[in-house]
C-alpha cells in the first residue's frame, strides 16, 4: 500500500487528519482508508511523535491510539489541551482501540474524546468519524430568521413556534443523561427534534444532530459520540432564543 504520511500540495484539499498508532498495519489502513474518503493523512508511529506533530501543525482531527507504548492517547489528549500555543490546542480528537468496554469507553469521553473508534473498523465508522470535523468546522447560525420565515410564513408564527421550541429544548437537556442510555429512545426525540429546527431556524442545532443521529448508527461498530458537543449546542440555542 502506498504511504500517505506525506500528501502531496495537488491533493484533494479535505480535512487534515493525525493518524497516531504504533501498529503499523492499522496505521498503514486507516491512512489509506482516510485518504479513500478524501481526507489529507499525516501517520505518526507513537504517542510523542503525534504530541510534537499537533503541536507544531493545525490538524482538522486527531485519532490517537490508546495503548501506544511510549504515551498513549489520554496523555496527548491531556498535554495538548494544555498547550495554549499549539496549532492543534482545541482540534476534535478521538481515541481508538482494538478492545474497549462500555465503562472505558465513557471515560475516554468524559477525559475529553469526541468518539472513541474500535478496531477494527470499516469505511462507513471512519465516515462517521470525518463528520466530526464537519460540524466543528461549519459557522452556522444558532437561528436563521430568514429559513424560519420561510418555514413558519409570519413573524407571528415564528415567535410562537420559537417559545414552544424553546421548552422542548430544555426538557431535553433536563433528560439527557437519562436518554443516552436508551439509544431508540433518544433517536425518535432528536427525529422530531429535527422538525422543529427547520420550522424554528435553528440550523447550528440542526446539524448537530445530524451528526449524533448518524453517530448512534454506528454504535454497534465502535463509533461513540460524545454528547458534550450536542449539549453545548442545546444551551447555546436556548440562550439564543432566550435573548430574542
Amino acid at each position: 500500500m502506498p504511504d500517505p504520511s506525506s500528501p502531496s500540495p495537488t491533493e484533494a484539499v479535505g480535512p487534515y487528519v493525525l493518524v497516531a498508532d504504533d501498529d503499523a498495519t492499522s496505521r498503514c489502513f486507516l491512512g489509506n482508508a482516510l485518504q479513500q474518503l478524501g481526507a489529507r493523512v499525516a501517520l505518526s508511529p507513537d504517542g510523542g511523535t503525534a504530541l510534537d506533530r499537533a503541536r507544531a501543525e493545525a490538524f482538522d482531527l486527531l485519532l490517537l491510539d490508546c495503548r501506544m507504548p511510549d504515551i498513549g492517547a489520554v496523555t496527548v489528549l491531556k498535554q495538548l489541551r494544555g498547550d495554549t500555543h499549539a496549532l492543534s490546542t482545541c482540534t476534535p480528537a478521538v481515541a481508538s482501540s482494538a478492545e474497549l468496554d462500555a465503562g472505558a469507553q465513557r471515560r475516554l469521553l468524559e477525559s475529553g474524546f469526541h468518539a472513541v473508534l474500535l478496531k477494527p473498523c470499516t469505511l462507513s465508522d471512519l465516515q462517521g468519524i470525518l463528520a466530526l470535523v464537519a460540524v466543528n468546522g461549519q459557522q452556522l447560525p444558532l437561528l436563521d430568521d430568514k429559513l424560519a420565515l420561510n418555514a413558519s410564513g409570519t413573524p407571528a408564527v415564528v415567535q410562537a413556534l420559537r417559545k414552544l421550541f424553546r421548552q422542548e429544548l430544555f426538557h431535553l437537556y433536563e433528560e439527557l443523561d437519562a436518554l443516552s442510555s436508551d439509544t431508540a429512545v433518544l433517536e425518535t426525540r432528536l427525529h422530531k427534534l429535527r422538525s422543529s429546527c427547520g420550522f424554528c431556524g435553528a440550523t447550528s442545532l440542526a446539524e448537530h444532530i445530524v451528526s449524533l443521529q448518524h453517530h448512534l448508527k454506528l454504535a454497534h461498530r465502535g463509533a461513540m459520540l460524545p454528547l458534550a458537543d450536542f449539549r453545548q449546542s442545546l444551551l447555546q440555542t436556548i440562550d439564543a432564543l432566550d435573548a430574542q
